[in-house]
C-alpha cells in the first residue's frame, strides 16, 4: 500500500481501532497480559496507534477467523494448498495464533495482540507446518497475491530447509516486495546457537531474519543464529490457545522464532501506523536503531540488532527515519535490483537540434530565465542569423549618427 493509502486509511480506521484497543488492566505474566506488554509498554503505545490502517499478511496454514479475538481483523485472502477451501480454514492452528499475536483485540478473553487495529490478510500455503513443501509455486503465488492485495507487511513464521532449492523465485518475491514497498519479515528457525544453516525466507536478501528472546532479555536457546538475524522479539511465555483453537488461553513456554517474526511485524505496523507516510525503509531504520541491546556491539549473530522497542518511537519519539529511499540494511543488494527498487527520475531528453522543430514562442519566453542568470552564448539557427543581423544594423547606424 502506497504511503497516501495508507494515510487514508488510518483516518477512516482510527476511532474504529482505538475502540477495538482493550485498555482495562490486566494482570502481568498472564495470557491476557504477557510479560512483554510490560516492557514494551504496549497499553501507553495504543493510546497513540494500534495498526491502524495497515495490513499484514500472514502466509502460514490459512487463519480461523471465526475466533472472537480476530472476528472483524481478517480479510478475505486466499487458499492456494490442493484442495483449496478457504484462507479462513486452519486445520493446524499456527497461522491463526500467528494472526492472532500480532492484531488480536482480546474479545472473548481471547489473544491481545500487539497491533489490534491491524488487518491480517490470511494466505494459506500450507496445511501443516510439519509438511515437507512439495512445490515452492505456492509460496511464490502467495507472497505475489499479498504484494497485489495492497498489504504492507508480510510476515512468515514458516523456515524449512527443504525450500533451499527454491530460494531463487523466493528471491525475486523479496525483490518484488522491496520494488512495491512492502516490508517482508521470516522467522529465523529454531535450530539453536551455532546451527547456521541458511533456510528460507528468513537467509534471502531482502527479508529480515527474526530471532527470538526470553523475558530476562537473553536469546531464546532455540533461536536459530547467524548472518541473516537482523532482529530478535519475545518468544518465549507467549499466549496461546491450549488444546485446539478452541480450547482456553495458555502462556505456551516456547512460542520460537515464529511468535517472535509475528510480534517483530506486530511492532512494524504499530511504527507505520503512527507513521502513515513512512516508507518500508524508515520504518525499518527505526527499529533497527532504536532496538534494545545489553551491549554497545552493533549487532551479533543471535539477536541482531537488538530487541525490538517500538514504545522508543510510538511513546518517546526515538529514531531518526533518515532517508525514505535508503534502505538500512540490504543496501547493496537493493541498489542492484533491476528494475530499481527506487527508479532514477527519468532524465530529461536532450533536443537534437537537427530533428526537433524550432522552438516556439513558449521556448523563447522560457530562456529569459527567472532568476536573472545570463543566456547561453551559444544559439542555433535561425536565431543566431538574427542576433548577427540586429547588431550588425545596430553597428552601422552608430557609424552614421
Amino acid at each position: 500500500m502506497t504511503p497516501t493509502r495508507r494515510a487514508l486509511a488510518t483516518t477512516l480506521a482510527l476511532t474504529a481501532a482505538l475502540a477495538t484497543a482493550p485498555t482495562t488492566a490486566q494482570a502481568a505474566g498472564t495470557p491476557q497480559h504477557p510479560w512483554y506488554f510490560d516492557t514494551l509498554r504496549v497499553e501507553e503505545m495504543w493510546e497513540h496507534a494500534t495498526g491502524e490502517g495497515i495490513t499484514v499478511a500472514v502466509i502460514d496454514t490459512g487463519v480461523d477467523a471465526t475466533l472472537p479475538e480476530l472476528q472483524g481483523q481478517v480479510l478475505e485472502g486466499i487458499d492456494l494448498t490442493e484442495g483449496a477451501e478457504s484462507g479462513h480454514v486452519d486445520t493446524a492452528g499456527h497461522g491463526t495464533h500467528m494472526a492472532a499475536l500480532i492484531a488480536g483485540t482480546g474479545e472473548g478473553n481471547g489473544i491481545r495482540g500487539l497491533a489490534p487495529g491491524a488487518k491480517i490478510l490470511p494466505v494459506r500455503v500450507i496445511n501443516s507446518i510439519d509438511i515437507s513443501i512439495n512445490s515452492v509455486s505456492h509460496w511464490v503465488e502467495g507472497i505475489q497475491y499479498a504484494i497485489d492485495s495492497g498489504a504492507d507487511i508480510i510476515s512468515i513464521s514458516v523456515t524449512r530447509e527443504d525450500i533451499i532449492g527454491a530460494a531463487g523465485p523466493l528471491s525475486e518475491m523479496a525483490e518484488e516486495a522491496a520494488r512495491q514497498n512492502v516490508l517482508f519479515f521470516a522467522s529465523a528457525g529454531n535450530k539453536g546457537e551455532g546451527a547456521n544453516t541458511a533456510q528460507p525466507p528468513a537467509s534471502l536478501d531482502g527479508v529480515v531474519g527474526v530471532g527470538a528472546v526470553r523475558s530476562d532479555g537473553e536469546r531464546s536457546s532455540y533461536s536459530t543464529s547467524g548472518a541473516h538475524v537482523a532482529i530478535a522479539a519475545p518468544g518465549n511465555d507467549v499466549p496461546s490457545h491450549c488444546d485446539g483453537l478452541d480450547g482456553p488461553l495458555c502462556l505456551m513456554e516456547s512460542g520460537g522464532t515464529s511468535a517472535a517474526a509475528a510480534l517483530a511485524s506486530a511492532s512494524a505496523a504499530l511504527i507505520w501506523s503512527q507513521n502513515p507516510d513512512w516508507t518500508k525503509n524508515q520504518v525499518l531504520r527505526v527499529m533497527l536503531n532504536t532496538a534494545d541491546r545489553a551491549d554497545d556491539q552493533r549487532r551479533d549473530d543471535f539477536t541482531g540488532y537488538g530487541i525490538v522497542r517500538p514504545d522508543r518511537v510510538i511513546v518517546d519519539g526515538e529514531g531518526d527515519p533518515g532517508d525514505p529511499d535508503s534502505p538500512p540494511i540490504f543496501r547493496d543488494w537493493e541498489a542492484g535490483l533491476v528494475p530499481p527498487a527506487t527508479p532514477e527520475p527519468t532524465p530529461e531528453a536532450t533536443p537534437d537540434d537537427s530533428a526537433e522543430p524550432a522552438p516556439g514562442p513558449e521556448a523563447e519566453a522560457a530562456a529569459t530565465s527567472d532568476d536573472g542568470s545570463p543566456l547561453p552564448w551559444i544559439l542555433g539557427g535561425t536565431a543566431a542569423v538574427v542576433l548577427v543581423a540586429v547588431t550588425g544594423w545596430l553597428l552601422l547606424r552608430r557609424r552614421a549618427d
